[in-house]
């Protein structure tokens, strides 16, 4: 099981790296468990940030990141991938760079997912929201890409 969850995760990151984002959605599970949201309401800058509740609707969140960022200047580095039977973490560093105002930011992340059946069903991804809000800002002008 946890070579049938480690390769199903290597797709995934694979797909995601070169900009295949309708591949990178057949590898979830029609219904999933979707956590990359605010706390409380969406925030205006960041719409992709949202809840998410099956294949249908992946596509779109790694189409928005694109269309919010310059995919040429992403420097996305994975550190580390632990598998546990049909759950993976990867660690990892997103650098990234706003569309709209050039600024450049970075954030350590832990992603969390879980493949069952060869689908991920689970996908859960903890990064630094406020560093990704203040680079999306409208109104801020100090860059904040340290």
């Amino acid at each position: 099981m946890m070579n049938a969850t480690r390769e199903t995760v290597a797709d995934l990151l694979g797909r995601m790296a070169k900009g295949d984002h309708d591949g990178a959605a057949e590898l979830f599970a029609e219904e999933i468990d979707w956590q990359l949201d605010w706390p409380g309401e969406e925030h205006p800058d960041t719409p992709w940030i949202r809840r998410r509740t099956g294949r249908a609707d992946v596509a779109g969140h790694f189409r928005m990141l694109e269309e919010y960022h310059v995919p040429e200047l992403n420097g996305t580095s994975v550190a580390r991938i632990l598998v546990d039977g049909p759950d993976a973490v990867v660690l990892g560093h997103i650098r990234q760079t706003v569309r709209a105002n050039g600024r450049a930011y970075t954030s350590p992340f832990a992603l969390h997912l879980t493949v069952e059946d060869g689908l991920i069903t689970r996908y859960h991804i903890y990064e630094d929201s406020l560093t990704v809000a203040r680079a999306h800002a409208r109104n801020q002008e100090t860059d904040i890409s340290e």
